[in-house]
This record gives structure tokens, sequence and C-alpha cells, in this order.
């Protein structure tokens, strides 16, 4: 078998590995002045990286709808509406929006996106876009701005609101379209749903299509900005990695637990313990989906919650709550703000925390799915996206404890909704 054979029945994460190594060595080796036939290596890193970012964009609007329509009308289709749906649906949101305050608060503190007091977009080679006019696209004027956040949510033209990327909108139509269309009955019903479970799977397949490229587009990011700059891009970067794992450590070990302790009323060392098998599978697999039956097992056997509340919370959960992704997306959307310079206003933060709370339900089920939220959260601010390819060089390792904190924080919610809807015997001894 061909080397080139061999690299491409590897695992994507192993892919992208390869190709980030490979990058360093490229971007060291050519320099910003190395050429082959009179074309400059860093104008093929550039072309390269520009037609895998344009793909990217490009699933934006139809993966938002198809996702999140259908998403909803699969809650609607199970009666889930009731008083179990509701009560989860509430730790979702809730337990979502408390990670994404802690990673916010974090990168505020440590501002990783600043080098030696000054902004990093010089060391990490982005774009050479005015300043200004990223400003002017970002800036907020207060608190009052808030209000304005509510309004583009109700947009007057979706396809113009489409068009311009206007994500807070599409959001909320698609969010209304996918609930009211569980209420049409009969076969207009039907066929409104299998239509957008067809766009659906159809764009999960050009999702997975674009990602089978993930490699090539990371070795070109990564080899541009090495061409560029050196090692010095890596600096930064280490910030942004050491402060996403300290939010996530924080989530998964404080905040998680005194849920447990003092709204469940469960001891949380214990649940810990019980759910010690789908943390490592959650952390080795880097899926929710695919940790989901040993999930269930852990939550079932060893916490003993009943099997009516963990069929019916973890799979939903395994869909739409992803606390450690909504963290995530919130970091790297202000690590980029803050490495271009910018100061976000209060009105603006809460964009960014409210469009990481919808999109990590939105869009958590499909494949990349922090890749494509983030490039979401940046549009919506008027940020630009091409600095996205360099956190794709620690993404893999942060998705690993990202998808563990998803999984944990599923488990809990089995757990505190079952004490609420009564059951005592929950963690009652020690896992065996």
């Amino acid at each position: 078998m061909s080397i080139a054979r061999k690299l491409l029945v590897l695992k994507l994460h192993w892919q992208i590995l390869i190709a980030l190594l490979l990058a360093v060595i490229a971007g060291k080796l050519s320099g910003v002045d190395g050429a082959l036939f009179g074309i400059r290596f860093l104008d093929m890193y550039t072309f390269l990286g520009t037609i895998f970012m344009n793909a990217l964009k490009m699933l934006i609007v139809p993966l938002v709808f198809s996702s999140i329509i259908t998403g909803i009308a699969g809650i609607g289709d199970s009666g889930a509406m009731g008083r179990l749906g509701g009560k989860t649906l509430l730790y979702y949101l809730s337990t979502s929006l408390l990670a994404i305050i802690v990673g916010l608060t974090l990168v505020n503190i440590v501002s990783p996106g600043i080098v030696d007091g000054e902004p990093a977009r010089e060391v990490v080679a982005l774009s050479d876009e005015s300043i200004a006019d990223i400003a002017s696209r970002v800036e907020g004027r207060g608190a009052g701005d808030v209000v304005d956040i509510f309004i583009r949510m109700v947009p007057t033209n979706i396809v113009a609101a489409a068009a311009e990327g206007r994500m807070l909108g599409l959001i909320f139509f698609s969010l209304l379209f996918g609930y009211f269309m569980t209420r049409v009955a009969g076969p207009p019903g039907q066929v409104l749903k299998d239509l957008w479970q067809g766009v659906f799977e159809v764009m999960m397949k050009i999702t997975d299509w674009v990602m089978k490229f993930a490699p090539i587009g990371v070795f070109a990011l990564v080899a541009k900005v090495v061409a560029s700059t050196g090692f010095s891009a890596f600096e930064p970067l280490m910030a942004f990695f050491f402060t996403v794992l300290a939010a996530l450590a924080i989530h998964l070990l404080l905040v998680l637990p005194l849920l447990l302790r003092f709204v469940a009323g469960v001891n949380p060392l214990r649940h810990f313990q019980a759910m010690s098998p789908a943390l490592l599978m959650a952390f080795s697999t880097a899926s929710s989906s695919a940790t989901l039956p040993v999930t269930m097992e852990c939550v079932e056997k060893r916490a003993g919650v009943s099997n009516q509340t963990t069929s019916f919370v973890l799979p939903l959960g395994a869909t739409v709550n992803m606390d450690g992704t909504a963290l995530y997306e919130c970091v790297a959307a202000m690590f980029i703000a803050q490495a271009y310079g910018l100061e976000l206003s209060f009105a603006t933060q809460f964009t960014v925390v409210l469009v990481a709370l919808l999109t990590s339900i939105g869009v958590a089920g499909i494949p990349a799915a922090s890749l494509v939220a983030i490039t979401i959260i940046l549009t919506s601010i008027g940020l630009p996206l091409e600095a996205v390819g360099l956190i794709l060089a620690v993404d893999r390792v942060l998705d690993m404890c990202r998808t563990s904190v998803n999984v944990f924080s599923d488990s809990c919610g089995a757990v505190l909704i079952g004490r609420l809807e009564g059951e005592t015997e929950i963690l009652a001894k020690a896992p065996a």
C-alpha cells in the first residue's frame, strides 16, 4: 500500500495532526520568499486556505436552517413538550449559559489574544484588513444596544438575512419554522418534515466531504502563518489553549458538581465514579453520539436513574446539550476579537453569548460542529473568519476535552431531572 493511500485511511484527526506538523516544517522552510516555478509558496498557502474557508462559509446558511428545523421538529414529534421535556430543555439551556459565562469571564481576565500588552494580530499574521473597517462592523454603543439585538432577531426579509449572513434572524426563523412545522397535520406536514430531513442529510454529506479536505486547509492556513511569522504565532495560541482548558475544568469540576450537590442533592464524587467509563470513551472518541450507548448504561446501571428518564434525556442531550462546545465557541470568538485589538461592548459580548447558546443547540450534531458554529458567531458580530484556521491547530485535544464536558453535563441532567421527578435511589450508594 502506498504512503498516500495509508494516509487516506487514517482517521481525520490523525490526518489533521500530520498536516499540522508538515505545515510547520513547510512554512519554516519556505518562508515569505520561497518559490517554485516563479510562484511563491506563500501565495499557494493563501490560495488553498481561502478555498477551504470559502467552502466552510458555503455550508453555514443551509446547515443552520436544516439542522435547527429538523432538531426542533424531532422534539415536537416525540411528544417531548410536556413536563419532562420542559425540565430537560430548561436544564440544557441553563448549563450551556453557565458554561458560556465561565468561558467569557475567563477569556476577559486572561486575554489570550493580547501579547506583551499588544494585540496578537501581527504575531499570528491575520489579514491586513483595516482595523477601522472591522471595528465599524463590530463596535456597539453601550448596553442599550441589547434591544437592537432582539430587533435583529426578527428579520424583515429572511432571504436578505441569509444573503447578508445575519445569523440571529436565521436562527430565530428556523426555530419558529421547526416548531410550527410539527403543527401541520396530514400529508403537507409529512412532506415538509421529509423535505427538511432530506436537506439536512444532504448537508451532512456535503459537510463530511468538505471536512475530508480539512487536512489540506489546515496545512495551508498554518503554513501561511509559520511562513509569515515563524513560531511566534504559537505563544497566543497556547494562551488560548490553556484558557479553554481552564474554563472547561471550572465547569466540569465546580459548576456541574455544585448543581448535583445543591439542586439534585446527590454526591458529585459518586457520580464521577459512575460516569468514569463514559468520560473515558468521550475523551478518546471526541463524539457525544458515539459515546451515547456507554453514557446510557452508566447513568442507568451505575447511577441508578430510571430507564424512562435516561431514554429521553440522554439522546436529546447528545443532540442539543453542548456545554463544552458553547464555552469553546465563546472563548474562540473573544480570542479572535482580542487578537484584532477590538474592545467588544457589552452588547456585542451579549450577542456572542446568545449566538453561542443558540448555535450549540442548532448545529451540535453535525461533524466539526464547533468549527461551523464559530464561523456563525464571527459572521454575526462582523469579525473576519481567517483566524478559525489557526485555532484548528489545537482543536483536536480541545475537542476531546469539551466532548467529555458535554457528556458529563448530559449525565448530570439525567440525574437532576430524575431526582426532580421523585426518583430516590439515584446514587444512593457508590457504584460497583
